[in-house]
């Protein structure tokens, strides 16, 4: 009895050894992924800011100016785009909306972002675009692979429409999170004037048949939480300029929008409250089951081992067999016979 429950625990010890693995290099690449149908809105504030008047086409000092970005996960366009690429994609449909001290719109810039639900690598398929601009991504943008490593990343700047290197640049706490710090710097580049302009009558089109052209720069910041890849905390420097043309006469050039933009601290805290909660169950799969299931092996081995060494052991006759009973005395016990010889 003893020999069959060793076998049995010894079974299930080989079995618990081989689910580790299983759980974190085939289990985990196909079930963390991104929900399809994610929805999400972010508000962060350069205060204080400058900001252009378009009446006067000068510079002016605001209290603060506000940045919304709705992020919206496009369930039918990531079905139609996964009966073609045979794999799992999301597609996030985005909206950047800038506002001045008063709420009125400065600018507002759609996007699409199409990508792996598992390795947050770009899909390319049709409606990727920026502000209306057919693009193609190369590296990652808002999102990091789970599991973010110590390294540089290509990352796409939706402004110059392309991708440059984000630096790693240490691990740091956040809010009693390890997270892991990256900086990507743009240099003066020309871009792209928005669709949508504040003033009636100014068209970008309009602006650049005038010869002025729309000139940006930006210092790039983020703290990833490594394990999920989201970023809890995300903050950039950024300048804009109008240069040249009619519009600003003798090769002048005047701001359009400069500030520290920061995430507003109340989103700041429901974000690390949520990537806290994702975490959990990102380690579930790459660590607490996998570790789980090798200290419930190495226990099962043991107690294994040890019943069949226990059933192995040699046995003692004195204990396998009862003593044999004492005949019985006196007239009549069987097999004696009474009287002297």
């Amino acid at each position: 009895m003893r020999r069959k429950a060793s076998l049995v625990l010894l079974a299930f010890a080989v079995f618990f050894t081989a689910l580790s693995p299983l759980m974190r290099w085939y289990a985990f690449p196909r079930l963390a992924k991104i929900p399809p149908s994610q929805y999400q809105t972010m508000v962060l504030e350069a205060r204080p800011a400058t900001l252009i008047d378009y009446g006067t086409m000068k510079a002016k000092k605001v209290p603060k100016v506000s940045i919304v970005e709705t992020l919206k996960g496009n369930v039918a366009a990531s079905d139609r785009v996964e009966k073609t690429a045979g794999r799992d994609v999301v597609v996030w449909d985005m909206l950047t909306y800038v506002a001045d001290p008063q709420g009125k719109m400065v600018s507002q810039i759609p996007e699409r972002y199409l990508f792996d639900a598992h390795s947050q690598e770009p899909v390319h398929a049709t409606g990727e675009m920026v502000d209306g601009d057919t693009v193609r991504r190369d590296g990652i943008e808002f999102k990091w692979p789970f599991l973010t490593e110590k390294r540089d990343y290509a990352y796409f700047d939706a402004q110059t429409r392309a991708s440059a290197p984000i630096h790693y640049r240490g691990t740091r706490t956040f809010h009693g999170l390890e997270v892991y710090y990256f900086e990507q710097s743009i240099p003066w580049t020309k871009v792209p004037l928005p669709k949508k302009m504040p003033v009636k009558g100014i068209t970008p089109e309009s602006v650049e048949k005038m010869g002025t052209t729309r000139w940006y720069t930006t210092k790039r910041m983020f703290w990833v939480d490594p394990v999920t890849g989201a970023p809890v905390n995300g903050e950039e420097i950024h300048k804009e300029e109008l240069r040249g043309g009619q519009l600003l006469p003798g090769g002048g050039k005047v701001t359009a929008f400069a500030g520290d933009v920061k995430m507003r601290p109340d989103f700041v805290t429901s974000t690390v409250a949520l990537v806290k909660s994702q975490r959990t169950l990102v380690l579930l799969l790459t660590s607490y089951l996998p570790w789980g299931f090798l200290v419930v092996a190495a226990v099962l081995l043991a107690l294994g081992l040890r019943l069949e060494a226990r059933s192995r052991r040699p046995r003692n006759d004195g204990d396998d067999h009862e003593a044999a009973p004492v005949p019985e005395s006196g007239p009549g016990a069987p097999g004696i016979v009474s009287g002297s010889p």
